[in-house]
């Protein structure tokens, strides 16, 4: 249910976008995105500003719902990630420790030097 509700989120958020980039600023002709009087068929006497306008009301109406929803979706997880306990500092470090342990140990030994290097010996 929660990926469904996020790809609406998603699909709305775009429509949104797309919907904002038709409209028209409002110094801007109704019809002149197409052409002459095409926008009172298209969408009637009242032109496509109002049109526009609306749908990108009731998208903005969605996306805002879908936000909602997935606010209450991210707190159950936080609450079902809280509920069944993170492991105290002390836990981790001994896990920690164990794993430490199980690794082979390196010496602690000095590479040998090639005689005609540049570096001195600490010897």
């Amino acid at each position: 249910m929660e990926t469904a509700v996020l790809i609406a989120h998603v699909l709305l958020a775009a429509g949104i976008i797309g919907f904002v980039l038709l409209q028209q600023g409002k110094g801007a002709e109704a019809g002149a995105s197409f052409g002459g009087g095409a926008s009172q068929t298209v969408f009637g006497a009242s032109g496509s500003t109002s049109f526009l306008a609306r749908v990108t009301g009731v998208l903005a109406a969605g996306l805002f719902v879908t936000s909602f929803v997935l606010a209450v979706y991210a707190k159950q997880k936080a609450e079902t990630i809280s509920d069944a306990g993170i492991p105290a500092a002390e836990v981790i470090e001994v896990q920690q420790e164990a794993k430490e342990a199980e690794l082979p140990a390196l010496e602690e030994s000095t590479p040998a030097q090639p005689a005609d290097a540049d570096v001195p010996t600490a010897d």
